[in-house]
């Protein structure tokens, strides 16, 4: 039995489609499900975590329920810490009592951006509250989990059924015709979540253990990343402008100028490979397609 926690976001509900070959999944959900079989679970309730998982007893756990706003995350931060501290420390208690594998979710933000391209290898040195608190996650996980893997990823991108994401906002916004402002000097590693789910599901059928980058596999500036998509979605690249970090003014919280991870670790473990930036827009317009 595998659980998904998060299973109605973005990468939650590719995981859930893609495992759906390979074991009976029960989808977890909180405020709403995307799956007919989903159960609701407040992760920050740790009885109720413990409840579930003591009648399940899952052989895994992949753990991608998080509070992702990272502005959101710098203004009510007792809130996030709440979901990725609290709530991650409830997945990894039971998740560890009941001997099930954990998967845990992190995100390239617990860089501080200053020299990107970064190995598991690196220091990690948040510069905002999201960063910390997927940082504590981490950490709780390696404290409390016999069993576990950790994957950091980077720019989720994909369809979902009403989650926007930097893909879908583009796409969205050109299709009307609106000017749109996006920083050139802002570098990440765009991860489609078809892709990352994939990898993970081969993390749980190989044993994979310890800490990954899984990422997409080619760095890019949010500026050129936009006018890919413009490109690969037939619209306007004229209406994208570039502007630099220190110019947006809808930012509150810092970001890492190059949080880019490197994923040479984990290309050497999988078949699953992370695709480029032209791969990964392809495989979202082919589907778009049918």
């Amino acid at each position: 039995m595998l659980l998904v926690t998060g299973a109605s976001g973005l990468l939650g509900s590719k995981i859930v489609k893609a495992a759906m070959h390979h074991f009976k999944v029960i989808p977890l959900h909180n405020t709403k499900p995307l799956h007919e079989n989903s159960l609701k679970l407040d992760i920050t309730n740790a009885w109720e975590v413990s409840s579930l998982f003591n009648k399940i007893k899952p052989y895994a756990v992949i753990h991608t329920a998080s509070e992702t706003n990272v502005d959101k995350c710098e203004t009510e931060k007792a809130h996030a810490w709440k979901i990725n501290v609290e709530g991650t420390q409830n997945i990894a208690l039971a998740s560890n009592k009941v001997g099930a594998k954990l998967v845990y979710i992190s995100t390239d933000y617990v860089f501080d951006g200053q020299k990107g391209n970064y190995s598991e290898q690196d220091k990690p040195n948040p510069i905002n509250h999201y960063g910390i608190t997927k940082l504590e996650g981490e950490k709780i996980v390696i404290k409390n989990c016999k069993k576990y893997a950790i994957l950091r990823t980077s720019v989720l991108y994909g369809w979902h059924p009403w989650k926007q994401n930097f893909v879908t906002w583009v796409i969205n916004q050109l299709n009307q015709n609106k000017e749109i402002m996006v920083v050139d000097d802002h570098f990440n590693t765009p991860t489609l979540a078809d892709n990352l789910a994939e990898m993970i599901i081969e993390v749980v059928q190989k044993d994979i253990s310890g800490l990954y980058h899984a990422s997409g596999k080619e760095r890019i500036s949010r500026y050129n990343f936009a006018l890919k998509i413009a490109k690969t979605f037939s619209l306007d690249t004229s209406l994208i402008k570039p502007v630099k970090m220190n110019q947006l003014t809808t930012w509150i919280a810092k970001r890492p100028r190059d949080s880019s991870l490197n994923t040479e670790k984990i290309q050497k473990q999988l078949k699953t490979k992370p695709l480029n930036i032209t791969q990964g827009l392809r495989k979202m317009k082919e589907e778009a397609e049918t």
